[in-house]
């Protein structure tokens, strides 16, 4: 036999689970030391510039 459960406990009990996660990489993120931050952001960036790079730059109509 199946297992009753209580949708609005298990709403709450997910949305409680994503905060916890979101706490831990924003901990995470705030205990990093200043180089480091400072990589990531530029790998962050330089990732996005190259994605930029290779986009297509089709006319107004798409052809």
């Amino acid at each position: 036999m199946s297992k009753i459960i209580n949708l609005r406990l298990a709403r709450k009990q997910r949305d409680r689970d994503g905060r916890r996660a979101e706490g831990h990489a924003n901990a995470a993120k705030s205990g990093e030391a200043k180089p480091v931050r400072d990589i990531r952001k530029a790998e962050t960036a330089r990732a996005a510039k190259v994605l930029d790079a290779h986009r297509r730059d089709d006319g107004p109509d798409g052809d």
